[in-house]
């Protein structure tokens, strides 16, 4: 089969074999796959990740242990927990210290024709949500985590930061959640997509300060921290989205002084993301830049890391 590699920067394409299946999990293979900002920084040294990346994706479900998974389209969540520890007995596997993660961390990712995931792992799609709309699955629970993890009142003001994937996601889910929140960026044609669905947005690049209840940060730039701090509300909250390679400067003084509250979020549910797309409460669509066959993946990942571009698709092109 073709696999994507990565490796010191590197992107390239090998022919490798097709995985064992161990019990508990099917073997899948990708139809399409998304690039997102973590890929690209593992392309840049994030945990120091070599191997096959990929973890937004649909699939067809060749061989499983359960019989009516076999032939059925399917997304996936992607961490694979011990289900042994005290996390994973609370529901939290997200968290185990002994999780592997597709595509990130000690498990072969979804960039290649055929590859491995728990069976528990997996969600099947209503025929009527197209590969296009469900590969958005895994990033739109990760934007949906934000109110598992806070509550957000409908007296609440929140400022969303950064108009790339995961921040127009972002606004959407809080959008359809009747939250008012303004989307902060600088690119006219991504915030024109906010807009279309009814998101105020300013490119001004004119930051209140102590504006916000609540900020949610989504740059994926170091700068972020700080700004979305300077714009909270004494006692409020930050959440935290950007994962970046590398360590990150934040003046602690106003955190302290503010109370202000500093949330880590990651990955969510996919159970409320998959309500959205089923019942169109997201517009991922418009969020489409390019799409490319698995084989050409290196040219996928450089047209990825350009300058407003927004979600690149691989394709399986011998599924």
């Amino acid at each position: 089969m073709l696999a994507v590699h990565l490796e010191s920067g590197a992107v390239s394409i090998r022919e490798t074999n097709a995985p064992d299946r161990p019990p508990g999990f099917a073997l899948l293979r990708m139809r399409i796959g998304g690039i997102c900002n973590t890929d690209l920084e593992l392309q840049r040294g994030y945990y120091g990740f070599a191997g096959t990346p990929g973890h937004e994706f649909v699939a067809d479900v060749v061989q499983a242990d359960t019989p009516q998974l076999i032939g059925r389209r399917v997304v996936g969540e992607i961490n694979l927990p011990c289900g042994a520890c005290q996390f994973c007995a609370a529901g939290l596997g997200r968290h185990c210290a002994r999780r592997t993660v597709l595509g990130i961390l000690n498990h072969p990712g979804a960039f290649a024709e055929f590859f491995t995931l728990a069976e528990s792992n997996l969600h099947v799609l209503p025929a009527r949500l197209s590969d296009e709309e469900a590969v958005f699955g895994e990033p739109l629970a990760a934007a949906c985590e934000i109110l598992d993890q806070i509550s957000i009142s409908q007296h609440d003001v929140v400022a969303v930061l950064g108009d790339g994937k995961l921040g127009l996601l972002i606004a959407q889910v809080l959008h359809a959640h009747g939250t008012r929140l303004v989307l902060y960026g600088r690119h006219e044609a991504k915030l024109s997509i906010a807009r279309a669905c009814g998101i105020e947005t300013d490119s001004s690049g004119d930051r209140p300060r102590a504006a916000y209840d609540v900020v949610v940060e989504a740059t994926g730039s170091a700068a972020g921290l700080n700004e979305a701090v300077a714009m909270t509300r004494p006692r409020g909250t930050v959440v935290m989205k950007s994962t970046i390679h590398g360590s990150v400067s934040i003046d602690t003084a106003p955190i302290v002084v503010n109370e202000i509250s500093l949330i880590g979020s990651r990955c969510g549910r996919f159970e409320p993301a998959l309500a959205l797309l089923k019942r169109q409460r997201v517009d991922v669509r418009s969020m489409l830049s390019a799409e490319f066959p698995l084989s050409q993946a290196p040219a996928a990942f450089a047209e990825a890391a350009k300058p407003g571009v927004l979600k690149v698709l691989l394709r399986n092109d011998r599924a």
